[in-house]
């Protein structure tokens, strides 16, 4: 578990060895960040909804509860009038990240295919959104908070401290790197999950390109048929997984258009400035879907094409047999009046009679490789 307290442009994390979650107090001025496991968040419910009493006056519906702690929910979005809750499912490569087996649900590990597709994963991270406190459930050892932490702490150790607390501007925080408040860190941490898939796209934009080129070599035999519908299969899915994203931050985006706008906690600026960065979040998640449905297509499209190309190689031999036939076909049929059992042909007992025979078969055949070489029957298809 890891506790930060940000105030203004400053950001610092609280030592947990010195301080436990059940002393942990609200800062004069800003805001905590909570983050944790959802191992502990399950093991420490009565102390995680002792402390939000105790901070905000309130504790978590036991609904709210259950979705947090559920590693096969997909991502929505719900709230009451006290705070908001926005489950994302992440998009990002595999690395140290880790869920337990009971875990496995939505995470696309498909039993097939190359490194990249193998490595992606979907587990769900939980934000609880409250006045002061942002409360967020990760997964096992999730790298892709501990990446953001650091930033949000290198962000606050290039700023000048501020001795007069008074004098806190929270439009210069969030230029500076440092959030606002807690829906504006909310925010930046969904961006970045998102940002983690957008960084996939070059390798598996490699990938499919490199199954393009085998699928359209006249000079290979594909062979991985199997991998490629476990890729396409890992598509749809990461498809579905987007289209509940774009769903949960259009629901959160209607649900902050609702704000009073006398509420005292965030001022007109910090209204705006969140929906600014709510519709980027969208337009990040907009991206991974119109580059995953472009994938698919890609996929879809090369298997096609491939099909196309074998048929018309199958049709170019059968066109290729077809004429030899034609031309052979002739040939046949004078060897096979030659070879009747009558006492009198013509050319049968003439001295020239097989160089005759064997004169006119090969004009014929000439004729016949003539008149379909102009009908373009022997010319090859460029490539």
């Amino acid at each position: 578990m890891r506790i930060f307290s940000i105030r203004g442009p400053k950001a610092h994390e609280i030592d947990a060895a010195v301080q436990t979650l059940g002393q942990v107090q609200l800062p004069a001025l800003g805001f905590l960040w909570i983050s944790c496991t959802r191992t502990e968040f399950e093991q420490s419910q009565a102390l995680f909804q002792a402390t939000l009493l105790r901070l905000c006056g309130m504790q978590l519906v036991d609904l709210h509860v259950s979705d947090l702690l559920n590693v096969q929910l997909g991502s929505h979005y719900d709230f009451t009038s006290q705070y908001d809750l926005l489950v994302f499912r992440r998009l990002a490569t595999r690395s140290s990240d880790s869920e337990p087996p009971s875990g496995q649900g939505l995470s696309l590990r498909p039993r097939g295919g190359p490194p990249i597709l193998r490595r992606i994963d979907t587990s769900p991270v939980g934000f609880v959104v409250l006045d002061r406190v942002l409360l967020s459930v990760h997964p096992q050892d999730c790298a892709l908070r501990d990446s953001y932490a650091q930033r949000l702490l290198t962000s606050s150790g290039n700023q000048t401290p501020d001795t007069d607390d008074t004098a806190l501007d929270s439009r210069s925080a969030g230029a500076r790197g440092v959030p606002a408040n807690s829906a504006d860190l909310m925010l930046r941490i969904v961006n970045h999950m998102v940002d983690g898939f957008l960084a996939l796209r070059r390798e598996l934009s490699h990938q499919l390109d490199h199954w393009q080129a085998e699928l359209l070599n006249p000079k290979t035999r594909f062979s991985n048929w199997g991998t490629l519908l476990d890729a396409r299969l890992a598509l749809h899915q990461l498809d579905e997984i987007c289209d509940d994203q774009r769903t949960a931050i259009q629901d959160w985006i209607e649900a902050l258009k609702s704000w009073p706008d006398t509420d005292a906690q965030f001022s007109q600026h910090e209204r705006d400035m969140l929906q600014v960065r709510s519709r980027d979040v969208l337009e990040h998640i907009e991206r991974v879907v119109h580059h995953v449905q472009r994938l698919e297509q890609n996929a879809e499209t090369a298997v096609q094409i491939h099909f196309n190309a074998q048929s018309h190689r199958t049709n170019e031999i059968m066109r290729t047999l077809t004429v030899l036939t034609a031309i052979f076909l002739p040939l046949n049929l004078i060897t096979g009046f030659f070879g009747m059992n009558f006492e009198f042909l013509p050319l049968i007992h003439q001295q020239r009679g097989l160089w005759w025979a064997l004169a006119g078969m090969l004009g014929v055949a000439v004729f016949l490789v003539l008149v379909f070489w102009r009908k373009r029957y022997l010319t090859r298809t460029s490539r």
